[in-house]
């Protein structure tokens, strides 16, 4: 990767906010289900980044080439 990936102000805050939550819960049930939760939510990033990955890979559309009707500018 050519730049690296940085996060915003108000993300950063987020995670401290978070952190700190983690670090006052002795509840250890609350904890695995933060982590249960964490785990579904870093998942489903890594399954939302390989879906753009693969549409940016992926060859135009036909449809979409300049000059060619659409296919809802057919007639019916």
């Amino acid at each position: 990767m050519d730049k690296a990936i940085s996060l915003t102000v108000s993300q950063q805050f987020e995670i401290e906010r978070f952190s700190r939550a983690i670090d006052a819960t002795q509840d250890t049930g609350e904890l695995r289900n933060i982590a249960k939760q964490l785990l579904q939510a870093w998942h489903s990033q890594k399954a939302a980044t390989n879906w753009v990955i693969a549409q940016q890979m992926a060859p135009p559309s036909i449809t979409a080439l300049p000059g060619l009707p659409r296919s809802d500018d057919r007639a019916a």
